[in-house]
């Protein structure tokens, strides 16, 4: 059995109520039952495509010798994905066979060019380009015979696939009308959710490692030998979290190396602070540098409608919190609840959104009530979602 998440043991074949709703609304009954086997489908290939578990295929050291063994073990999950994916396009050439030229000339002329039928076919095409280019890759053997290389691949080929059908999905339901693809794409809610965990984390494990690098600085001599064991207590912590499971295959590599380099600085006598301060500093710079999941659109989609929700929440509970203080506070509390998904996106924020998780927002009256509001407001307004 390939080594891929829970989720994909247990593929999701049944539908969202929205996607159910759309199809048993669309005036084609016929037409309707072949795109719900292709959404049946696609909703099978998602939980399947879902990202792998790499933990069982790390090193605890990155050796750039030749590994051929790595490959043996990735073949049946080649395969399988593979397999994942073609299982989709048959159902899609069974369901909605390609069209002769001329059928597809009249679809044109009549302004139906971009129907779920060519949409799919668009799809199709991308999808057997990708298996042929993962085919390719394969074959490569600076891919095949270097462990994070042939790792990284094979998981920037599923994520791709997933992505594809996830379109897929999403495009074509939005040509019967208005959804997000929280609505109708299999799988959207704990793709977002995992890539919020992500964020979160590695934001307060940037927090640390940056506290971490002040107190390297200021050691004596004496204290170098703790701070290091320190870190490499910190650094193992992250490695058992959700957010460590679900780094690309290549940042993992860069996190393996210098929690090895951490390793061995714990271990000496005498570590030199300089060799720790170097590691701490690198390891603080790589983590800062994983905030570009903000730039992941699942996220950028996400935070904008978290943004805007929180925001329209907040002035109800400013136009309230003379008025009706108990209600004005039980928002303010909401509102904070749901800006947690927000954690990682700014420093400041960040900062609100710890205290408010100890402090009971939804108790608080009088001018300390709107002096609470106005802040979160105006940290949310400091947000470039846009």
């Amino acid at each position: 059995m390939p080594p891929v998440s829970a989720d994909a043991e247990n593929p999701q074949t049944s539908l969202t109520p929205r996607l159910e709703e759309l199809l048993q609304a669309h005036a084609d009954g016929a037409f309707a039952g072949r795109l719900r086997k292709v959404y049946a489908a696609a909703a099978q290939a998602i939980g399947r495509l879902s990202d792998m578990d790499l933990v069982k295929y790390e090193t605890p050291v990155v050796d750039s010798s030749p590994d051929l063994s790595l490959w043996e073990e990735m073949a049946p999950v080649i395969r399988d994905t593979v397999m994942d994916v073609n299982a989709l396009l048959n159902v899609i050439r069974e369901q909605f066979p390609a069209q002769p030229a001329a059928n597809v000339a009249d679809l044109v002329n009549s302004g139906r060019a971009r129907e779920p039928a060519m949409m799919l076919h668009d799809a199709m095409t991308q999808l057997a380009q990708g298996v042929t280019q993962l085919g390719e890759a394969m074959r490569n053997p600076s891919v095949v015979s270097d462990r994070w290389t042939l790792l990284a691949e094979i998981q920037r080929f599923r994520a791709r696939f997933r992505e594809q059908v996830s379109n897929l999905v999403f495009e074509t339901a939005s040509s019967f009308g208005e959804v997000t693809r929280a609505q109708v794409v299999p799988g959207h809610e704990a793709e977002v959710k995992a890539a919020v965990t992500v964020r979160a984390i590695t934001a307060d494990l940037g927090r640390i490692l940056a506290a971490r690098l002040n107190k390297v600085r200021d050691a004596e001599p004496e204290d170098v030998q703790w701070n290091a064991q320190q870190l490499q207590t910190e650094m193992d912590a992250f490695g058992r979290t959700a957010a460590y499971r679900n780094l690309r295959a290549q940042d993992k590599r860069h996190i393996v190396e210098m929690r090895a380099e951490v390793g061995r600085l714990a271990i000496l006598a005498n570590p030199v602070r300089a060799d720790l301060l170097k590691v701490v500093g690198e390891l603080e710079a790589f983590v800062r540098g994983l905030a570009a999941v903000n730039q992941r659109q699942i996220l950028i989609i996400h935070d904008r409608e978290v943004w805007a929700s929180c925001g329209v929440t907040l002035e109800r509970a400013l136009s309230l919190a003379d008025s009706d203080a108990p209600v004005a506070a039980k928002m303010l509390a909401e509102a904070a609840t749901r800006a947690q998904s927000l954690y990682g996106r700014a420093s400041d924020l960040d900062a609100f959104l710890r205290k408010a998780r100890k402090q009971p927002l939804a108790q608080l009256t009088g001018p300390e009530l709107r002096v609470t509001i106005e802040i979160f407001q105006g940290l949310l307004a400091q947000l470039d979602v846009m």
